[in-house]
């Protein structure tokens, strides 16, 4: 019969081969889900940030009731029409487009700016036989009197950048002027605004800072033992700070999709935006145990971390080299929010796994040998008492609550 040495801990050097694998794995199955799937708000084609700036400068005259706004980082116009008329939108063509009535938003589905404007790049296919002159064949698109389109009059489409902006990037600078008609029984109301370059800022030196915090907080992984319950307190609530900042900036792109209202922005944030969502919480739960009961392990430090450094901070990465956020702060609010996410996040997974890889070297090896039948266990004194395991005293310390 074959049995552990007395006071060891059975298949302990199996466990960080066990935890690596299971980091895999689930690392693994979240990226395929996060590829296949990528969450965005309203818009098939959310940008993540540019460096053009829309804005709109006024609506002539003032209709008490409609309002227009900027949403998705500019990315689209959204129209409100509480007048209790009908507000008609024409194409680029002046054919009929857009109709936001008192029961929902209504397309021309002859009109061929309808699919211009599905996506961002405008470069959905008009189908053959849509013809701008014919008579309107509208389709309800949703029950509310509100509309979201992409206006290529309002945004930047092409390839290269306008010549001014060619000649001197480094500069903020006008694109141009640009107007929308919108059409209110009979009036004409004109939305202007302006669209500018805004130069983008030095990504590397966010980096530079997120590398810096990384290694800061992965520093705290190999603090000796008995400075580990105050690293492990600090590791959990950095957790709780950085799964606070996940969950924050879903909840910001969300409102800067045009959301309102708390149940709106629930469902939308479950169905738009889960899987960030999903790891803040998971971040500040971990990070909660830890600094209420202590209980929570460093496998747990290392998968909160790591989730959190790779679906909430790289993913939403471009923001660092991006003017304009899809958020409704100020940029450097939105960068800062994705900078502390991604150093917390990486800088805590490091750290687990530090700890997670001393406990493993400190822990007693488990003993091969089968004993003699009859014979005391092996390695036990001739008198048969067997002494008590020689472990150092701060093994296992990672975990210590």
């Amino acid at each position: 019969m074959t049995r552990p040495a007395a006071g060891t801990v059975p298949a302990a050097g199996h466990r960080p081969r066990a935890a690596a694998l299971l980091i895999a794995a689930v690392t693994g199955l979240l990226a395929a889900l996060a590829l296949a799937g990528p969450a965005r708000a309203h818009g098939a084609d959310t940008p993540d940030g540019t460096d053009h700036r829309v804005r709109i400068t006024g609506v002539t005259p003032a209709v008490p009731g409609l309002t227009v706004r900027t949403i998705e980082a500019g990315a689209r116009l959204e129209l409100t029409n509480h007048t209790g008329r009908v507000v008609e939108i024409p194409g680029y063509a002046d054919e009929p487009y857009l109709e936001i009535r008192p029961d929902g938003t209504y397309e021309n589905l002859n009109s061929p700016t309808t699919y211009r404007t599905r996506t961002l790049a405008g470069d959905t296919p008009v189908p053959a036989g849509v013809d701008p002159t014919a008579p309107p064949r509208w389709q309800r698109t949703g029950t509310d009197p509100v509309a979201r389109w992409h206006d290529q009059r309002t945004t930047w489409l092409a390839a290269d950048p306008p010549p001014g902006v060619r000649a001197d990037p480094t500069r903020e600078q006008r694109v141009r002027d640009w107007t929308v008609p919108v059409r209110l029984a009979g009036t004409t109301v004109t939305v202007t605004g302006t669209l500018d370059w805004v130069p983008p800022p030095d990504p590397w030196a966010w980096w530079a800072w997120i590398l810096l915090g990384t290694v800061t907080i992965g520093a705290l992984g190999i603090l000796p033992g008995r400075h580990a319950p105050a690293a492990t307190g600090i590791l959990g609530a950095l957790c709780v700070v950085g799964g606070g900042c996940a969950v924050a900036f879903a909840v910001a792109r969300e409102l800067d999709a045009g959301t309102t209202g708390a149940g709106a922005i629930l469902i939308g944030l479950l169905a738009r935006h889960g899987l960030p969502l999903a790891v803040g919480l998971f971040a500040v739960t971990v990070g909660g145990r830890v600094l209420l009961r202590r209980s929570a392990t460093d496998f747990a430090l290392v998968l909160a971390g790591l989730f959190l450094a790779i679906f909430h901070g790289a993913v939403n990465a471009g923001v660092l080299a991006r003017a304009v956020a899809p958020a409704p702060w100020p940029a450097t609010w939105a960068r800062l929010v994705i900078a502390v996410a991604v150093a917390v996040g990486a800088g805590v997974a490091a750290a687990g796994l530090l700890r997670m890889h001393s406990a493993a070297r400190r822990a007693p090896r488990r003993a091969t040998e089968p004993d003699d039948a009859g014979s005391p266990s092996t390695g036990g004194p001739p008198g048969g008492d067997t002494p008590a395991p020689d472990i150092p005293a701060d093994a296992g310390y990672a975990n210590a609550s």
